[in-house]
C-alpha cells in the first residue's frame, strides 16, 4: 500500500488471483482491467499483472492485479508474489468439484505466504454454466463463512459480478486502511500522557530476560 507516489492515485493495492489452472483467473483479470474475454485463452505461464484505477469514497485507488499460474510446477515461482498483497481472489470453477476441493490447499498456501491481515474473497467462476454445476452454492457459502471469507459467484464470459467482486474487495481493503489510519492519528494526537501504563515489575522482568539473552 503506497500513499500518493504521484497525483494519479491515493492508494495502491496489490491483489492476487489464485486457484487451479483453467478456472478462469486470466479472464477475470482481463474482464476487470480491459473488459475483454478470450475463449481461446491459454494457461498462464509464471505470473502476469494488469492495473485499473477506481474511485472509492472520493479516493483514487489503483488496483494492481496479479494473475498467478495455477499449474503445480509454477507454484514455487508464484509464492514470492504473495508478499505485499493486501487482497486475494481465491477462484474455483463451479462445474469442477476438484477445483473447489483444492481451495483448501490454496488457502493454506496463501495464509503461509501472505500477510495475516490479507482480505480474501472466495469466487466461484463460470456461473454462466449453471446447468453443469458440480459445486452447490450452499457448500461454497458454508466454507467461506467457516474460513471468514467473503463469497461471490461470477462469470467472466458474461461479465456477471466481475466488477462487483473486485469493487467489493478493494472497498473492504480501503475501509481497513482508513480505520488503521484514523486509529494511528488518534493515538498520535492523544500524546504520551494518554499512553498505556506499564507495570514497572513487568518492565524489569522483560529487561532481565533481554539481558540474559544478549
Amino acid at each position: 500500500m503506497a500513499r500518493k507516489v504521484d497525483d494519479e492515485y491515493d492508494f495502491l493495492f496489490k491483489v492476487v488471483l489464485i486457484g487451479d489452472s483453467g478456472v478462469g483467473k486470466s479472464n477475470l483479470l482481463s474482464r476487470f482491467t480491459r473488459n475483454e474475454f478470450c475463449l481461446e485463452s491459454k494457461s498462464t505461464i509464471g505470473v502476469e499483472f494488469a492495473t485499473r484505477t477506481i474511485q472509492v469514497d472520493g479516493k483514487t485507488i489503483k488496483a494492481q492485479i496479479w494473475d498467478t499460474a495455477g499449474q503445480e510446477r509454477y507454484r514455487a515461482i508464484t509464492s514470492a508474489y504473495y508478499r505485499g498483497a493486501v487482497g486475494a481472489l481465491l477462484v474455483y470453477d463451479i462445474t469442477k468439484n476438484a477445483t473447489f476441493d483444492n481451495v483448501k490447499r490454496w488457502l493454506r498456501e496463501l495464509r503461509d505466504h501472505a500477510d495475516s491481515n490479507i482480505v480474501i474473497m472466495l469466487v466461484g467462476n463460470k456461473s454462466d454454466l449453471s446447468h453443469m454445476r458440480a459445486v452447490p452454492i450452499d457448500d461454497a457459502q458454508d466454507f467461506a463463512e467457516k474460513e471468514g471469507l467473503s463469497f461471490m459467484e461470477t462469470s467472466a464470459l458474461e461479465s456477471t459480478n466481475v466488477e462487483k467482486s473486485f469493487q467489493s474487495i478493494l472497498t473492504e481493503i480501503y475501509q481497513i486502511v482508513k480505520r488503521k489510519s484514523l486509529a494511528a492519528e488518534e493515538a498520535a494526537s492523544a500524546g504520551p500522557s494518554q499512553g498505556t501504563p506499564i507495570n514497572v515489575s513487568d518492565a524489569e522482568t522483560i529487561a532481565k530476560k533481554r539481558s540474559c539473552c544478549l
